[in-house]
């Protein structure tokens, strides 16, 4: 796969304060910027900053950023599978996973997720790649945000949807654990009929087809 990655920018306003959103960056670009204290949902914010700088730098890893001023104050990361997880079964090139996307608590309801996802399409390498994302309700804030469990999935699934995907049927079993949880995907327009076969079979392993 082509790997090149082109640097996208848009400057959000909201009341009168101005945040801005780009990427892909590499970890060097990064380390020039502050992380905020507030992203820790998956460890504690300097591990996850140093997480999400090498994330950067691989060939395939994109990392989406929303900062305020040099502040960083939201992420999007983009990479190939888990090799632990199913989703890797087979090395497809084509298959790149949304692995995360945070937004720190108090600048959340402003849109940020829906707007690094949005510039996060506007490559147009992206057309040559399903992107899933596997929506699991452990991860998500449910004692901050005083919403239900489907609550807070319809604001994912409505934030997933910003970013051109939606949701696809699978019997992985951490997925099936809980009606909450959910598959969802892009298929880039210059994916084939072979490739979608292919991830099928990696939605539906372990199941015959006829």
């Amino acid at each position: 796969m082509n790997h090149t990655k082109t640097y996208y920018r848009r400057d959000i306003l909201h009341h009168n304060q101005t945040f801005v959103v780009e990427g892909p960056l590499s970890g060097g670009d990064l380390s020039h910027y502050t992380f905020d204290e507030g992203l820790n949902a998956f460890r504690r914010p300097a591990e996850q900053f140093d997480a999400i700088k090498e994330i950067a730098d691989l060939p395939e890893g994109r990392i989406i950023i929303c900062r305020d001023h040099s502040h960083i104050i939201a992420y999007v990361t983009f990479l190939y599978p888990d090799p632990l997880e199913r989703w890797s079964e087979g090395n497809l090139p084509f298959l790149m996973e949304l692995g995360a996307i945070e937004v720190s608590l108090r600048y959340r309801s402003l849109g940020l997720g829906k707007e690094m996802l949005k510039l996060a399409m506007l490559d147009d390498q992206m057309e040559d790649y399903i992107i899933i994302t596997t929506e699991y309700y452990w991860h998500w804030d449910l004692k901050n945000s005083g919403l239900s469990v489907f609550e807070y999935k319809d604001v994912m699934k409505r934030m997933m949807e910003a970013g051109g995907m939606e949701v696809f049927a699978t019997n992985d079993p951490e997925i099936t654990s809980h009606p909450a949880n959910s598959l969802m995907a892009r298929i880039g327009s210059r994916i084939n009929n072979e490739q979608i076969d292919q991830f099928d079979k990696i939605r539906f392993m372990n199941r015959f087809f006829l």
